[in-house]
Parts: structure tokens; sequence; C-alpha cells
């Protein structure tokens, strides 16, 4: 019953999940949007480290940890963000609700194991209004927004070749579009003048990971983890439209469609580097656990010929996270507080991206509880956010935020041979 309810589940939210707009920020509209692939629930609250796996939840990051699966796990997550954003002047905020991922992961041999599902990979959902004076002393507004995003659809394998060396691969694909908007007033002027870009997006990248996980003294165990995101190559289907519109009603006057042929951005590529991972951990099985991941991506190779934003430049991205967890007695008969799973964890990304000469980085403290239930290897996991990005210098925005996360990791047998006695 709960295979199928859960498999209804995805199809149903499959639709949804490809047109959800999941953030408000300004700078969403760099790269290709506001990254989200930052794993399970359950991942998120040690820090977002990928580098520890179980038998009984899927590591979207880590596809080395699908050869430790023991049982068929289905794995969705939800969320909901408060967003706060100020500059030198003025504070605002909103909320968000998202649906994170779907997933299914099953061991389909000894110590091997796959899975499959969909997430969202980036969002574009912003609106920023600048005024200037220009040469006249007229008051000029431009109105900036964007829509939209990537979403991924992905297949993970994982085995493990040798004792305590687990290999795996997952294949994305990734698709989806992006829409930027300018709209130009002038103050005395009857019309106003639009910019309208859009572009379609699709291609592959790869994960492969690799884990070692020696016991130590028969009772500790050492995990170490090697993961490289290769370089996605995107191509990207271009369009714009250049035109005026009426300042009273909104209609449009004259708007045509440019030809991008002429200077060959009809078609262009979007290449997002190569990121490597590197993990240490270390921990008792079922009991405890504390590690740390160092990434680094030379995203100063980052291009969008389409765009071409005057006002930005990409830089060699890095972060650090450390967390863990902690459980009482994951056999204890009574006392369902002694069966949680309490977890914790913080991070700094330095992100590559660099606006009016300002990098923009991001800090966040994770925390959160996994609720087992019943007497059955399925849990709820609850996690909790809070982090800062960006700053108020050089005219730019600061964004502070909370979120709520909420995953769900139910399990069940697959591949099972039936016995009649």
């Amino acid at each position: 019953m709960v295979k199928k309810f859960l498999i209804a589940l995805f199809c149903v939210a499959a639709h949804g999940i490809f047109a959800q707009n999941a953030t408000i920020s300004p700078y969403s509209y760099f790269g290709i949007g506001d990254l989200r692939n930052s794993g399970s629930v359950e991942n998120q609250m040690m820090g977002r480290i990928s580098l520890y796996g179980d038998s009984i939840h899927i590591n979207l990051n880590n596809p080395a940890a699908y050869s430790k699966l023991r049982l068929t796990t289905y794995t969705a997550g939800i969320s909901r963000s408060r967003f706060t954003l100020k500059d030198s002047q003025e504070k605002q905020t909103a909320n968000v609700t998202n649906l994170d991922y779907l997933a299914i992961g099953f061991p389909i041999g000894n110590k091997v194991g796959a899975g499959f599902g969909i997430m969202p990979l980036s969002s574009v959902g912003y609106e920023l209004t600048d005024e200037t004076t220009n040469n006249d002393d007229q008051a000029v507004t431009n109105v900036f927004t964007g829509d939209g995003g990537l979403n991924r659809i992905f297949f993970s394998i994982g085995f493990e070749p040798i004792k305590n060396l687990s290999v795996g691969v997952t294949a994305n694909f990734n698709f989806g579009t992006l829409e930027y908007q300018r709209i130009q007033s002038v103050e005395g002027v009857q019309f106003g003048t639009l910019d309208r870009r859009e572009s379609r997006i699709n291609g592959l990248d790869f994960n492969y990971a690799a884990t070692y996980t020696p016991t130590i003294k028969d009772k500790y165990t050492l995990y170490t983890s090697v993961l490289v995101n290769t370089q996605g190559n995107l191509a990207s289907e271009n369009s714009a439209r250049l035109g005026s519109f009426s300042l009273v009603n909104g209609q449009e006057i004259e708007v045509i469609d440019v030809n991008l042929h002429t200077n060959n951005l009809k078609n262009t590529e979007l290449k997002v580097p190569t990121k490597t991972t590197l993990g240490l951990g270390f921990g008792e099985n079922k009991k405890w656990f504390l590690g740390g991941e160092y990434s680094f991506q030379k995203f100063s190779d980052f291009t969008n010929d389409f765009l071409a934003i005057e006002n930005v430049a990409y830089t060699d991205a890095s972060s650090f996270a450390l967390g863990g967890y902690w459980v009482p007695d994951y056999r204890a008969l009574g006392g369902y507080h002694k069966r949680i799973t309490y977890r914790a964890g913080l991070r700094y990304e330095v992100s590559g991206l660099e606006v009016n000469g300002q990098e923009i980085n991001d800090f966040g403290i994770n925390f959160g509880f996994g609720l087992p239930l019943g007497n059955s290897f399925s849990n709820v996991n609850l996690g909790f956010e809070l982090g800062k990005r960006g700053t108020t210098d050089a005219n730019l925005i600061e964004e502070g935020y909370f979120k709520v996360n909420v995953g769900l990791s139910l399990n069940d047998k697959w591949f099972l041979k039936r016995k009649i006695n």
C-alpha cells in the first residue's frame, strides 16, 4: 500500500515540481539561478554534508551510498522558507513553499543499490526596481523581473567492489526555462520600453563518488569520501523581444523579435565547471557521527554570453561544512525520545559570485530531528536552517532566511522470493 501511494504521489507531483518558483532572491538573476540541489533533509540537517550513508536512507548527493541500502526506500521532501531582504534603506519579507525532491532507492544485489528521482536544480524569481536621473534631470525607472528554473531527473547506482570501499555514479538530465525582463520608463514620456529574454536549457552532467569506511577497534568507523560533479554542458536556445508599451494601460505598441543569429546568440552553451568535494568523518555506527567536507569549483570559467551582465564577475567558489548526528538508543523499547536521531551542522560558502565588486557569500546553521514511525525503519525528518547571504555594501541586498524542512523516508521490501510452507 505504501509503495503504491508513493508511486502515485511521484506521478502527480512531477508536473508541479517543474513549474514551481522557489526563490525571491535578487541573486537568482546571475548564473543559472539560485542553486537548490542541497540533498535530502537528513543531509541538510548535518550542514549539507554528503559523505554519510546508511541502509535505510537515500543520499541524493552521494551515489556510492546506494551500495549500503538494504531496504527499498521512498523519500520526499518539502520546505517553507521565510526570506528577509534588506538594503541600506528598507527591509521586506516573503514566504515561499516548495517541493524539494522525490526519489526511490532499492538494493538490487549483494552490496549493490540503485535509485532514481526528480528534483529542482535551480530557480529564478526576483523583482527589482532601480531609480536614477538622466542628463535632462528626468527620473528613469527600471524594473527587472525574472522567473523559471531548471529541474533534474537522475538515475544513480552504487556498489561495493571490495570490503569497505564503495563507488557510484549518477547521471543527471537537466532542463528548464529561464525568463528575464526589463521595463524602463522615463518621467514625462508617454511610452516605456521593454526587453524580454528567454533561455530554454537542457543538458547532462555526472556525479562520481567513492567512499572508504574502515572499522577501527571493532567499534568505530572512519569515513572518507571523494565526490566529483563533472562539468555541466548546458545547451541554451535563446530568444529576445524588444519594443515599447503605453504607460497608461500597459498595451504593447510595437514589439519585435530580435534576430539573434546575426551575433551568434541564438544557440549558446553554459558550462557549469566541475565541482570536487572531499569528506572526512568518524563515528560509532547507529549511535553518533561527526564529519566535515570541503568543496572547490573553478567557477571563474562560467560565462553567459546571452545576458552579458556588466556589474558581475565569476570567481572560484569553495565551501566548508561540518555536521553530525546522535542517537541515544535506537533499540530502546521504552522512551520514544531515546530513538530520535538528533542532527546539527553549519556551513560557509564562497559562492563565486561577485556583484559590484562584492563577494556574495552564504553562512547557515542547521539542526533537526529524525522521528521513527512506530517500530518500523521508516521515519519523518524535521529540519531547520537559519542563514544569511550577501551584503548591504555597494548598494546590494542582504538576505536573511529561516527554512523549515519536512522529509519523509518510508521503507519496503522488493525482490524477495515468497515462500509457501
